[in-house]
């Protein structure tokens, strides 16, 4: 299994317990949807390798997880920050209108008052807010993403929709 084949969605946080149990946290919109996961790939060395689940129960809006042959505490501390890895095609189906942050990598942002901006660069995603990095005028400019500012995306023209505030791109052209 190769990266580019891959989604990102989540990270082991640390050791539960004394018998290889790991916690996950998931970025994910609904942790629930999966919940019937047999295998994650984890990124070691390198490459992504398939580890097979013994369990996987919720906990406190965290995840609690058994990998087979992971059976010490001293195994599972290995794991530790661990980035976890699905396959594009565990991605649930999205509604009309819905995206997932990878699609829109290389779209060209369309503004309702300004038209075309630029391309997205890149999506991060943080705790407090997460944003999407483009290039406009040679400059990088970052913009939240909410509903208020990201309207729609339009996957087969590849342009993504927006109602930037006022002032939001000046911020980035002053030197």
């Amino acid at each position: 299994m190769h990266k580019d084949e891959c989604f990102e969605f989540g990270k082991i946080t640390k050791t539960h317990g004394l018998n290889g149990e790991v916690l996950f946290f998931l970025d994910v919109d609904d942790p629930s949807k999966y919940e019937g996961l047999d295998v994650v790939f984890l990124e070691r060395r390198g490459s992504l390798v398939p580890f097979f689940l013994e369990y996987l129960s919720l906990h406190n809006n965290r995840y609690i997880a058994k990998f087979e042959d992971i059976d010490s505490i001293e195994a599972a501390a290995e794991l530790k920050d661990a980035q976890l890895y699905l396959p594009l095609s565990a991605l649930p189906k999205l509604e009309d209108g819905q995206f997932y942050y990878h699609d829109i990598e290389g779209f060209t942002v369309v503004d309702n008052n300004l038209g075309s901006l630029g391309t997205v660069h890149k999506v991060y995603t943080n705790s407090a807010q997460d944003i999407l990095e483009m290039k406009y005028k040679g400059k990088e400019v970052l913009i939240p993403i909410n509903d208020e500012i990201i309207i729609k995306a339009d996957l087969e023209k590849k342009e993504l929709y927006t109602d930037i505030p006022d002032g939001l791109l000046d911020i980035y052209m002053e030197e």
